[in-house]
């Protein structure tokens, strides 16, 4: 089988710091080209757009996009259309009902559209998951707070409509919920913080539960400074499980029981290779549509504006 031969659109601190890499570390991946208006690659073919990569570029089978969520529903659509694979950073897109469409063109088209969660890939994230699985869950409460200007410098587009604001890392946090947790999930209260200056928020907190009625809450804070904190705590009837450092290392009752290297985008490759052979797709959107019930339900109070 010869190499997945793929082009990076939206060329940003992500996409440097995680994509590259792991393409040119997954067997059948191969980088091919980057389209981007502000940056490229040395020794890579360079385009500014989506449309002049598949017009002029050399050729492709996948494109994995890495832009601003606001702008990644039409060109996962020119893609698809021009009978490629389609990678999308989280979050997919700014709605849910944007991306039925592309799950319809990608069936039709029998190609792969694979909407990403790279924190389900931690190396703790399954262990815990089948640890809870024949545990009896008390309560659950995520403490997921990092600073913006460490994570986020200078990105305008997360605090504009569609940008998600805290919800940009915040919805990794639910992303690992909604695989952890052995019943769907659902928001039934938000307060969110919106700075006077921006259209999205920069710290929320959200009660969740799920038909049994298990108490879930969670802290998101843009705000933080000093140590970063990306925690899941779940009380059971066995003890403590807490899930640290983004899902990379999992605790019972204090005990480190599992801890390993970040492989998460390796391990989004491995698997976006693998549905293209039979061009399959997976779009899991349950942790999207928590955050768009957030916005539905929450209260929004007004901060101090926030500058960069």
């Amino acid at each position: 089988m010869t190499d997945l031969r793929i082009a990076i659109v939206g060329f940003g601190k992500i996409a440097r710091d995680q994509h590259v890499g792991a393409i040119a570390a997954v067997p059948g991946a191969t980088l091919a080209a980057v389209a981007s208006r502000n940056a490229s690659l040395p020794e890579l073919p360079h385009f500014a757009t989506v449309e002049e990569l598949l017009e002029k570029g050399p050729p492709i089978d996948a494109v994995s996009l890495c832009t601003p969520p606001q702008v990644r529903r039409a060109q996962a659509a020119t893609a698809l259309a021009a009978g490629k694979h389609v990678m999308l950073e989280k979050p997919p897109g700014t709605g849910v009902a944007e991306l039925d469409p592309l799950i319809a063109m990608a069936r039709d088209a029998k190609r792969t559209l694979f909407a990403t969660w790279h924190s389900r890939y931690a190396p703790a994230v399954e262990p815990a998951r089948a640890w809870l699985a024949s545990r009896r869950i008390k309560s659950v409460h995520i403490n997921w707070k990092e600073d913006v200007r460490v994570w986020h410098p200078g990105q305008a587009w997360i605090w504009e409509p569609g940008g998600l604001g805290v919800f940009d890392p915040g919805i990794n946090a639910l992303s690992i919920l909604t695989r952890i947790l052995p019943r769907p999930v659902f928001v039934t209260a938000a307060e969110l913080d919106f700075p006077a200056n921006c259209q999205a928020p920069i710290a929320a907190d959200l009660k969740l539960t799920d038909i049994g009625g298990l108490a879930i809450t969670a802290e998101f804070d843009f705000r933080q400074t000093g140590p970063q904190s990306w925690d899941i705590v779940a009380e059971t009837d066995q003890g403590q499980m807490t899930l640290s450092r983004g899902g990379r290392i999992m605790a019972i009752d204090g005990k480190v029981v599992a801890d390993a290297p970040d492989q998460e985008y390796r391990e989004l490759y491995r698997r976006f290779v693998k549905l293209a052979v039979t061009g399959a797709s997976d779009v899991d959107l349950a942790p999207l549509r928590l955050v768009a019930d957030a916005f539905l339900l929450g209260r929004r109070n007004i901060v101090e504006p926030f500058v960069d």
